[in-house]
């Protein structure tokens, strides 16, 4: 049995949370927050401060095999070998579609227990922004009907998906990728929850700004945000553990951003409280943890070497 290193986790949190709080101090320095014109450039960058954190561990805090152009620097991370290509192909596929799936479950368990107001039939929410962008077609938007909304809203995240691998592999070559596989003799629990805590608070140089969470005090913000970076991590945990390959989880987080705004879809009002809608809030995190609960704890993962 391996035994964890505790000393290049540690250099890995430093650094990738140096990293992110770095390239976000403009947006707090700068005074407008999420506001400024460049926030979408900022949080995209930020997005790959895990993956240079995990090269900087790997490159000087790691055995020497494990250095960028060693034998094992690519494996060791998950971004190879691309085989048995089948197996891949169908974790690659649920994580394209898993995310999607757990959201709308989410919304509908929050539907069901009167939590979510959601009206399905008639959208009004989407329909009332598809008409502020496009004005000029705001009657033909009035008109359309629900099922083909829903389908143009879905067909959206699935394309968005794999628009969002690239920045989406930027975060999981370091949390799956590196820090989930360096933490897995912890044990699976131990594993899903630091890891999942982890990437949480990475999060705080933006959600304590607001983002996620307008109006909600910060430490709740972060709070309810390791709630979903540890539930739906979990989930990624899994597709990484059980594949042995990053690009799985990679595509799921791709996926999970860009489904996190279906609650907008299918809601009758704006006025929603985030901690409590999914996936934000906490009714989205039951299914993901039930699903990663069945995956991690009844399917065997064989244990992976990374060093």
């Amino acid at each position: 049995m391996r035994s964890i290193r505790l000393k290049p986790i540690v250099y890995y949190v430093v650094i990738a949370y140096a990293l992110a709080w770095l390239v976000a101090l403009p947006l707090w320095l700068g005074g407008q927050g999420l506001g400024d014109p460049l926030f979408t450039l900022y949080a995209l960058v930020m997005m790959l401060t895990p993956t240079v954190a995990a090269l900087v561990v790997t490159r000087f805090a790691e055995p020497t095999d494990q250095r960028p152009g060693g034998p094992g620097i690519a494996r060791s991370l998950g971004l190879w070998p691309l085989k048995p290509v089948g197996p891949l192909l169908a974790f690659v596929a649920a994580g394209w579609l898993l995310p999607m799936l757990l959201v709308m479950g989410g919304l509908l368990l929050g539907a069901v227990l009167g939590l979510y107001p959601a009206d399905f039939a008639q959208l009004p929410v989407l329909r009332g922004l598809m008409a502020q962008q496009a004005p000029q077609a705001a009657e033909q938007i009035m008109s359309m009907p629900a099922a083909l909304l829903i389908a143009s809203q879905l067909f959206n995240v699935l394309l968005g998906s794999i628009i969002n691998l690239v920045p989406a592999l930027g975060e999981e070559i370091g949390w799956r990728g590196w820090l989930v596989s360096r933490l897995e003799p912890c044990g699976k629990t131990a594993t899903v929850l630091i890891s999942g805590i982890i990437w949480g608070l990475w999060h705080a140089p933006l959600i304590l700004l607001g983002y996620n969470y307008p109006g909600v005090p910060g430490w709740l913000s972060l709070l309810a945000m390791c709630g979903m970076t540890i539930s739906f991590g979990a989930v990624f945990a899994w597709l990484r553990l059980a594949s042995r390959s990053v690009w799985p989880a990679a595509l799921a987080h791709g996926s999970l951003n860009a489904a996190a705004g279906l609650f907008l879809v299918f809601a009758s009002t704006s006025d929603l409280d985030m901690l409590v809608i999914a996936p934000l809030g906490w009714t989205g995190w039951i299914l993901p943890l039930i699903l990663a609960g069945l995956l991690l704890w009844k399917l065997p993962v064989k244990r992976q070497r990374t060093a």
